[in-house]
């Protein structure tokens, strides 16, 4: 009574075909979703006649499998999106620092995914080595062409839809790096943003990077200062989400040193757990509780080996952790945690 649904057609004989055509498409640890997800498909041609759904359904469901095909290989590998203006030239200030932004990131062993465009895209493939990064473009009738720095093909994904770039722009990068633009780069800072702020992606570096003297991002952030936290709109530690540098070596530097400690971050029930490169003193942990302890929910900070959770899927199994009930809100703050955990 009052359990979870089963989610089904409620025909037998397709269910049968469902169960059998899942079994013999994939693993044993992922047929139940795959038959989900046939489930799914069978549902829309039962429900729908509009061919303009099913036909933006088949072409979403397409860009997204062959972008996983695509970046499977390569998940162990740290990445930066760089964003921008298709529109700066080779001669402006702007396109020589993602130029030079990219090749030092490169040198450092990340690898780089840009939207495959022209400008600030262009120098961030033009700056980055052979076989280390990545394009994702976007189709449209005037501006985006694929540019001429995309030095392996099969690494270059075009997509119809902004919504499945945007989702693989997040979903297969570690961090972000955000370059003077207009209404897109815009949209996707902000999304980017609001997807830390509440917690829809995992925390990542974010620096927004401007010649010395442009003023670009500086102007911005006097209007994010001026409205949206002094009219409460967000709060103040929310702007602990992001960094501002005019300086190409602090920008590496800021993404190398958030993951020097830190690795990665796990929801498990109530509790959050912080996946770290390497333990940390029993000082340092109480150092935490007593500066983060407005964050948690209830109990401590405390170190722990990989929970059943993480050791059934073989989540890092190795690495040390710390778990705590963190209150799954205040993100600028959960950011400055890390920070402290990184050495600040």
């Amino acid at each position: 009574m009052g359990g979870k649904k089963e989610y089904r057609i409620g025909d037998e004989d397709i269910e049968g075909l469902i169960e059998a055509l899942a079994a013999l498409s994939s693993s044993p640890e992922t047929s139940r979703l795959l038959e989900e997800i046939l489930t799914t498909v069978v549902k829309l041609g039962m429900e729908s006649k509009d061919i303009g759904d099913l036909k933006l359904i088949n072409n979403a469901m397409k860009e997204l499998r062959y972008s996983f095909k695509v970046f499977a290989p390569y998940r162990d590998v740290r990445k930066v999106v760089i964003f921008g203006s298709a529109r700066s030239k080779p001669s402006a200030a702007e396109y020589k620092m993602a130029e030079k932004f990219a090749r030092k990131l490169s040198d450092s062993g990340y690898m780089v995914v840009t939207g495959g465009g022209g400008g600030i895209m262009e120098a961030g493939n033009k700056g980055t080595g052979p076989g280390g990064q990545f394009a994702l473009n976007i189709r449209l009738p005037f501006e985006q062409k694929p540019n001429p720095y995309i030095n392996e093909k099969e690494k270059l994904i075009n997509f119809k839809y902004f919504f499945t770039r945007k989702l693989i722009f997040i979903k297969e990068t570690d961090a972000t790096a955000l370059f003077p633009g207009g209404f897109g780069t815009h949209d996707e800072g902000f999304e980017i943003l609001t997807l830390v702020q509440t917690g829809k992606s995992r925390p990542r570096p974010i620096v927004l990077l401007e010649p010395s003297g442009m003023g670009y991002w500086s102007s911005w952030k006097r209007f994010i200062s001026g409205q949206l936290v002094n009219n409460g709109y967000i709060d103040a530690q929310d702007l602990k989400l992001y960094r501002i540098t005019t300086d190409v070596d602090e920008a590496v530097r800021y993404i190398q040193d958030f993951y020097r400690v830190y690795h990665s971050i796990r929801y498990i029930g109530n509790l959050t757990v912080l996946r770290l490169n390497r333990e940390l003193s029993p000082g340092k942990i109480a150092d935490l509780n007593r500066r983060f302890s407005d964050i948690l929910t209830g109990g401590e900070i405390r170190p722990s080996q990989a929970l059943n959770a993480e050791v059934s899927k073989g989540e890092f199994v190795g690495l040390p952790r710390l778990v705590m009930k963190f209150n799954r809100r205040d993100y600028g703050r959960l950011y400055e945690l890390i920070s402290s955990i990184n050495g600040d």
